[in-house]
């Protein structure tokens, strides 16, 4: 009986580590996750980090595992994707050291340092904050010169991963525009903002495209998974660029990613800035194509920590039927989402409604409230998009777990006025980007994924008092600060 080739995918989010093997033609044979472990840095107040060793040994149970229920299958490349701004260091030895997560903000302190923010606007298309990895690699070095001497290196965690499975670094180019010491139009490395956080150039790895062959696997990891020498190892990029792929959208289209956090990115094929610096421009992972993005912040976040208070023991199933029988609003919530026009972030927030507590408030309320506070962020960042470069098409893709709520789906349909289309392959979709990564390495031609629905806008003035009263509650809860 001859195997069937697949795909090995290594997924590191924010929130969990995935596993994967897929077709080449899209089909998910198996996924094995487990939540990321993360520590309190006390060196810093406002610090998380990994153990890159224990992410490894994450990663190599989760394979084996999968593995061990595939059937026959050979395992014919190995691709990663992973969270964007998150880092791992690496010694002279080849030992990784610390992984700072993209939550990790060790370098907020030293901010101050980027004397001309409009400049590194320019240069790396978003406005410069202790986000990005530069300044996790700067409270490193100015709070742990002891580790920081001995530091050969630093990889993306999708570059790492790679690293792990062949032994060549790189760091992969839409991976690359979140470290603030890349530059975006040209797609360079830049010495000048290596300058301006006191980098020595020499600890940059070089750059690689997605899609490139790294190598083959190396024998002793090989060796421990028990597939082929010959699986290639195959450069994959940040998790929200490999699912926009799976979504096989065009130039103009807009994409709306709802995972732990809810990008809403439209694709150009020109290096687009917006003047009022709202909004961050990446590139993609072709060489020809940018991602405009205003970001919604944790949305996604939000939602499963809700889940867990007033829906512990049942699924999206029982959420979606009792929420989708809701017909009047006893509340309305601001949970903290991020809006590109804002200055300052909502830091506290909350569900608003009426007293005495009716008896008529349920649960399922608080949940409505919670999809309408999502949708309700998701299109005024689609505004501040819009408000830098129009968008004319009468569509958005949507994909990301958040996405199963159909819902949340008709909310969006009903606010941006636009079908919102979504694929059959949604809820995996930086899995789906992987196989596309590796069948374009491979010489395979990628499938194209069906359309699963389409959902139309509905004609309704409710919507639009909805919508009001969603703006009325935020600016209290950020008025009472």
């Amino acid at each position: 009986m001859t195997s069937e080739n697949t795909y090995l995918i290594v997924d590191v989010g924010t929130g969990n580590v995935r596993v994967a093997i897929a077709a080449c033609d899209g089909r998910i044979i198996g996924v094995e996750s487990e939540d990321a472990r993360y520590e309190k840095d006390e060196h810093y107040p406002e610090s998380i980090y990994f153990s890159p060793d224990a992410l490894w040994q994450q990663i190599i149970g989760l394979t084996k595992k999968l593995l061990n229920t595939a059937g026959e299958i050979t395992i014919a490349a190995v691709t990663a994707t992973s969270q964007r701004e998150g880092i791992v260091v690496v010694d002279k030895s080849g030992n990784s050291i610390i992984g700072m997560p993209n939550i990790d903000h060790r370098g907020r302190e030293w901010e101050d340092i980027i004397l001309d923010k409009n400049e590194m606007y320019r240069l790396t298309g978003r406005y410069p904050t202790s986000l990005f990895s530069a300044l996790k690699l700067v409270g490193l070095r100015n709070k742990r010169p002891a580790l920081w001497q001995d530091i050969e290196t630093f990889l993306s965690i999708s570059d790492w991963v790679q690293y792990k499975f062949s032994g060549v670094a790189g760091y992969e180019h839409s991976q690359a525009c979140e470290t603030l010491l890349y530059d975006v139009e040209k797609g360079n490395w830049s010495e000048f903002l290596c300058s301006t956080f006191d980098l020595d150039y020499a600890l940059f790895p070089p750059l690689h495209s997605c899609g490139a062959i790294l190598g083959k696997i190396l024998p002793e990891v090989a060796s421990e998974f028990g597939i082929s020498e010959e699986a290639q190892i195959i450069v994959g990029g940040s998790d929200t660029q490999l699912a926009i792929m799976s979504m096989c959208p065009s130039v103009q289209d807009i994409v709306v990613v709802s995972g732990t956090t809810t990008p809403v990115i439209k694709i150009s094929g020109q290096y687009i800035l917006d003047e009022s610096e709202r909004t961050w421009t990446s590139r993609h992972t072709d060489e020809k194509s940018f991602l405009l993005e205003a970001n919604a912040g944790v949305t996604g976040l939000n939602y499963q920590r809700l889940k867990e208070v007033f829906y512990p023991n049942e699924g999206y199933e029982i959420i979606e039927q009792e929420v989708s029988a809701i017909t009047d609003v006893q509340c309305v919530a601001a949970l903290g989402s991020l809006l590109a026009d804002e200055k300052s972030p909502l830091v506290r927030g909350g569900f608003l409604f009426n007293t005495p507590v009716s008896h008529q408030l349920k649960r399922g309320h608080f949940v409505f409230a919670t999809l309408w506070d999502i949708a309700c962020s998701i299109f005024e960042n689609y505004k501040s998009l819009c408000d830098v470069t129009p968008h004319e098409e009468d569509h958005i893709w949507v994909c990301g777990g958040g996405i199963q709520s159909r819902v949340l789906r008709q909310f969006l349909a009903n606010l941006l006025n636009k079908k919102v289309m979504i694929r059959d392959n949604y809820r995996q979709a930086s899995v789906v980007g992987g196989v596309f990564v590796c069948n374009q390495a491979l010489g395979v031609e990628n499938a194209v994924p069906g359309v699963l629905e389409v959902v139309y806008p509905e004609t309704s003035g409710q919507h639009e008092l909805w919508y009001q009263q969603w703006k009325q509650v935020r600016a209290t809860f950020k008025s009472a600060l």
